[in-house]
């Protein structure tokens, strides 16, 4: 994983064994890290810290991690990734609506929580990062380029979003929904089935013939799996 100097995180959770465990292992991968205990001092940190990414508790007393995420957005173009004991579809929706960026469910992998931050630095800060290199491929964003291989692919603008969204979440499952909502918009009023012809196209541009790099999950959705 590509290390970055300067990039702050702010940790929100009421649970002091999470947030000592999380600012611990974020500073030994470089991060600059402030904690929060609850809503008001995270808003208060927000304006005084300005971090890149949030890592968000839902469940907290008196202001609950929905409401924080609200006044977040609010204050600053920052990436969220929401964290919660519960698994309902709602809470996720909610979540997402009021402007979280990612949601996970607790307990969670921290290698998993690390690859999400960076991926959302990615797509929120590219200019951090210039060129990403993921795997085969070389992510320009600046230029609105992609290599695999060393070879540019020549790539529609939507294409290029799709395949940019797909390899900074390599090895995470992406459905349809999901897809459509990162790469579309919310607003989208086509169909889920556009997702099938972009990755069509994808497959065909990057030799994919038999789905190695771009995986169908049926009933799930797709990963990209990086050699």
């Amino acid at each position: 994983m590509q290390q970055l100097k300067g990039i702050k995180i702010l940790l929100v959770d009421d649970e002091p064994n999470i947030l000592q465990f999380l600012e611990l292992v974020l500073q030994n991968e470089g991060f600059e890290v402030r904690c929060a205990a609850d809503g008001p001092t995270a808003i208060t940190m927000m304006k005084q810290f300005q971090p890149h990414v949030v890592i968000l508790d839902v469940m907290m007393p008196g202001m609950d991690g929905f409401e924080v995420c609200r006044m977040l957005k609010k204050i600053e173009n920052v990436a969220i990734i929401m964290l919660t004991a519960r698994d309902e579809v709602d809470d996720r929706v909610k979540g997402l609506t009021l402007g979280a960026d990612d949601y996970m469910v607790k307990p969670f992998s921290f290698d998993e929580l690390l690859a999400r931050i960076y991926a959302r630095i990615r797509n929120q800060f590219p200019h951090l990062f210039g060129e990403v290199v993921v795997g085969p491929f070389q992510i320009d964003d600046r230029r609105k380029e992609i290599k695999y291989e060393g070879r540019v692919i020549e790539l529609s603008p939507t294409e290029y979003e799709l395949l940019k969204y797909m390899v900074s979440n390599h090895g995470l499952v992406l459905s349809k929904k999901i897809i459509l909502d990162k790469v579309w918009g919310y607003d989208f009023g086509g169909e889920e089935n556009i997702v099938e012809v972009y990755i069509r196209s994808l497959r065909d541009k990057l030799g994919d013939k038999d789905h190695q790099l771009i995986r169908t999950l049926r009933g799930s959705g797709y990963r990209v799996d990086l050699p």
